[in-house]
Order: structure tokens, then sequence, then C-alpha cells
């Protein structure tokens, strides 16, 4: 139960940072970003592993597990996901979401041989219907589709789901390892993949930061604290002590409910009766997917 709980507020915590993401992501990049929530998280991570249990004993082959990991979930998937936040706002992105747990369903078959459940399948059919809504909206919105924003949240999410089952591989490889030592080379694994993505040509790195206001520093850094470290503390926690992967999956949807109220009142609007239709088919999709 503590795993769940976890989750929730890691998703809570996630939810938060995705705005300051989402914001600052539009003033520079997506890759500015992703790079720096990497190297203040992966500096947070290491500051609390030295001063708490220090480093423990860990073979090449599974801090590579834990690198690709970082590789794939926080470096190429999370480019995708503040790509997905720029064009069509964190709450529709998480939405898309969904389908995480669908994913992880489907790789787990692929990979553990684990039994496809009918209830996923119908599940993935309401999640469609979610996204056919959010691309009508900004079809009456903007005179476009935005397929490329549900592309790049569905990339995204993917990536991630494939992050997660590596991180819980490499988590069973060496159980010592805690979930900040498991964070701290997943940071180096994404922080290799923005310098790759960039042909490790610098990109403005402090450039960019200092020419932030002070109100703004504390701003970014925020979005990095609970964007990243704290929701990556409690939710690869979460990972490395539960049993049941599929439900800390199915759970990580709450980060679309928290996302979608706060971005209201970042916005200061009320939600689109778009979103709220979209919300209704969403959650017939999480009964089938509980199989409630």
């Amino acid at each position: 139960m503590n795993a769940y709980i976890m989750t929730v507020f890691a998703n809570l915590s996630f939810a938060v940072g995705s705005q300051f993401f989402t914001h600052y992501s539009k003033k520079f990049s997506s890759i500015w970003m992703n790079a720096f929530k990497a190297v203040v998280a992966g500096f947070c991570f290491l500051l609390t592993v030295v001063v708490t249990t220090g480093f423990h004993h860990i073979e090449f082959y599974t801090f590579l597990i834990f690198f690709i990991s970082g590789f794939i979930g926080l470096g190429i998937g999370d480019i995708f996901l503040l790509k997905a936040f720029e064009r069509i706002g964190p709450g529709r992105t998480l939405v898309i979401f969904g389908f995480h747990p669908v994913i992880v369903g489907i790789l787990s078959f692929i990979i553990l041989s684990q039994k496809l459940e009918s209830n996923k399948i119908w599940s993935i059919l309401f999640f469609i219907i979610c996204l056919i809504i959010f691309s009508y909206e900004n079809f009456k919105k903007n005179k476009s589709w935005e397929i490329l924003g549900l592309v790049y949240a569905f990339a995204g999410m993917a990536f991630d789901a494939g992050g997660v089952l590596i991180t819980r591989y490499a988590f069973d490889l060496n159980t010592n390892i805690t979930a900040f030592e498991g964070n701290f080379y997943r940071c180096i694994g994404a922080m290799v993949s923005f310098l790759i993505i960039r042909g490790f040509s610098p990109f403005q790195f402090r450039s960019r930061f200092k020419s932030l206001s002070n109100k703004s520093r504390i701003y970014v850094i925020l979005g990095a604290l609970f964007g990243t470290y704290i929701s990556l503390s409690l939710y690869l926690y979460a990972i490395q002590t539960s049993s049941n992967l599929a439900i800390i999956s199915a759970i990580s949807i709450t980060s679309v409910i928290f996302s979608s109220v706060i971005e209201c009142v970042w916005d200061k609007k009320l939600p689109s009766k778009y979103l709220l239709l979209a919300f209704v088919f969403f959650f017939i999709g999480m009964l089938f997917l509980f199989d409630l």
C-alpha cells in the first residue's frame, strides 16, 4: 500500500512540475528544459546518496541497464513529452498517458510472456476516443488536428513505459541499490542522450539560465525539483517495492487529473467542454482497465 501512496504523491509532484516544464520549454526549448532538470535532479540525487546511505557496489552491467533506462525514458521520452506539452498542453498530453498501463501490459506480454487481458483492449478503444476528441477540439480552435502533438505524446509515453520496465529489471539485478542511486544513474543516461542529440555541441545551457530573472530562476528550479527529483524519488521507490507494475502504472494516470486541474488554475480558466467529455471516456476506459 505504501508503494501506491508514493505513486499518487509522485504524480501530484510531476503535475506541478509539468506546468513549469511547459512554460520554459516554450521559452527556450524542450531539450534545454530537459537538460536543466536532469542536471538539477542528478545533483540532488548525488547529494542525497552521499549524505544518506552512500553508494552501494554495482556491477557495470547493472549500471548500464539503469543508464539505458534513463537514456530512453528521461532522455528521449521526456523530449517528446515536453514537445507535446508545448503543442497540446500538459493536461491533454497526460490523458494520453492513459495508454501507459496498456503499453506496459503489451511489453510485459512480449518480454515476460504475461497474458494481455481483453479489458485492456476495450480500454484502448475508449482512450482512442479521447484522442479523437482532443484532435477535434484543436481543429475547432486552430483549424488544425494537431496530429504531431498527439504523436509526440504517444512517443513520450511509449519510451517512458519502456524505461519503467528496464528500471525494474535493474533493481531486480541488485536489490541493494536505492531509488536515489538508481535515479542518479538514470540522470547520467539522460544527460548523455541530450549531448548526443545535440551532436555534442553547446546549447547555451548556462547563458539561458543566466538570462532569466531571479523569479524565473526560482520557478525553473522548482519545476526540476518537483517534476524530476521529488516525483522520480517517490515513483522509483514505488517501482522498486511493488510486486505489481501494472497497478503502479495504472495509478500513475492520476497525474491526468492533477495536471488538468493545476493547468486550469495556472491559466485561470474553466476546463473546456471537450476536455470534460474526454474525461468521461477516459474514466470509462479506466473502468475497463481495472475490470470494474
